[in-house]
């Protein structure tokens, strides 16, 4: 996704996805009140799930997130690129990283084998720095972590690189399998197993300063996983972490546009767009909207969604194409104009879809939705520090 200056006159793209950082501090001081005495680690991995990691990092902390996840080295070094010196948690690389820029900049590393360990004691003495890691264990996702049968290994070699200075243990943490079923009894086995992972620690004199669990499913529901720090990723973004609970007070912080490109006179029997699987039952107008698949409008959404135009929600017909869709304006066109402003979805504050709508129409999750976007949008931040409002 391309990136514009928050600041100064510059004409309007044609696709723009507007990131509300006023609602980013909404949505982190709410998670505050969630989290009751434990910190906020704000996650902004994925380019803040495509909302820009370094103005959503500032907004956090400005909001009272303490501390920052990702998942990268080089999504670590470009915060501290930008001047950001909280503390940044990065939890996801090969064995053969190059880990020494990372050490060197003060970032924190998720270990999560004695094999990662070792390149980072080796990367850590290669330049004199002591590497500070948190150790990731697999409590039950069976997927990033330090396997059970592995724990003991990683435990002394842990012991070790402390000793020889090559490394310090600050955390410990995991990642929940059932983190937005509220019931599932894996949580609480997950829960049991992350404490006595930190109880095996102690036992070692590797005290873990601060553990962590919770994302932001659990919390929101889940006070008996805060332990001491929450790491809450979606909900930063306004995005509900359990649709059927509701939005929790969070409000969506992405709204994505476009402008009228076309509004042209369509007869009755006319077809639109590839392949005439919309055929027009009368005369009727259309606009054209310039973004398409290549720009995140999923080609599968053909014929599904809604766009607000012109004060009312416009039917998409036919095909998403790669680079534009047609909506239905209907017989007198309803006012609108070249030029106009369309919303695929935003906050729902002037009746337009949100992110949400289109993960039900798709049997699939919010998450995706606001990563997918890209292509030529361009993202315009409003709100905040320096912000542009519109």
């Amino acid at each position: 996704m391309q990136r514009t200056p928050s600041t100064g006159r510059r004409s309007l793209p044609q696709a723009e996805a507007i990131i509300d950082l006023d609602a980013v501090v909404h949505n982190v001081r709410r998670l505050r009140d969630y989290a009751g005495d434990a910190a906020v680690m704000a996650v902004v991995k994925a380019d803040a799930y495509n909302h820009g990691a370094v103005p959503v990092a500032r907004a956090a902390l400005a909001a009272g997130a303490r501390e920052l996840g990702v998942t990268t080295l080089a999504e670590g070094l470009e915060l501290r690129a930008a001047g950001i010196d909280a503390p940044v948690l990065s939890w996801l690389h090969t064995v053969d990283a190059d880990y020494a820029p990372a050490i060197a900049a003060g970032i924190e590393l998720g270990v999560s084998s004695p094999r990662h360990l070792a390149a980072i004691v080796a990367a850590a003495e290669s330049i004199g720095e002591t590497a500070v890691i948190t150790a990731k264990v697999d409590t039950g996702l069976n997927r990033n972590g330090v396997a059970r049968d592995e724990w003991p290994e990683f435990v002394r070699d842990v012991a070790r690189g402390q000793a020889a200075g090559a490394v310090r243990l600050r955390g410990l943490f995991s990642h929940l399998a059932h983190g937005d079923e509220l019931g599932h009894p894996e949580i609480d086995s997950q829960r049991d197993r992350l404490h006595q992972a930190a109880d095996d620690l102690r036992r070692a004199s590797l005290p873990p300063e601060v553990v962590h669990l919770a994302n932001s499913a659990a919390t929101v529901t889940r006070p008996d996983l805060r332990f001491d720090m929450v790491r809450p990723g979606i909900a930063i973004y306004g995005l509900t972490p359990i649709p059927e609970q509701g939005d929790f007070g969070f409000r969506p912080a992405m709204t994505l546009r476009t402008r009228v490109a076309l509004v042209k006179k369509v007869s009755a029997g006319s077809g639109v767009s590839y392949g005439h699987r919309w055929i027009a039952p009368a005369d009727t107008t259309v606009a054209l909207l310039p973004m398409g698949y290549a720009d995140g409008i999923r080609r599968n959404l053909s014929g599904r969604i809604d766009v607000l135009l012109g004060g009312r929600r416009r039917p998409q017909l036919g095909r998403v194409c790669m680079d534009q869709v047609v909506v239905d304006l209907g017989p007198d066109g309803g006012g609108v104009q070249e030029g106009d402003e369309a919303l695929f979805f935003g906050d729902g504050r002037l009746g337009e879809p949100g992110a949400q709508d289109w993960a039900e129409l798709l049997d699939t999750i919010n998450y995706e939705i606001v990563t997918g976007i890209g292509g030529r949008t361009v993202r315009t931040y409003v709100g905040g520090e320096g912000g542009e409002l519109r």
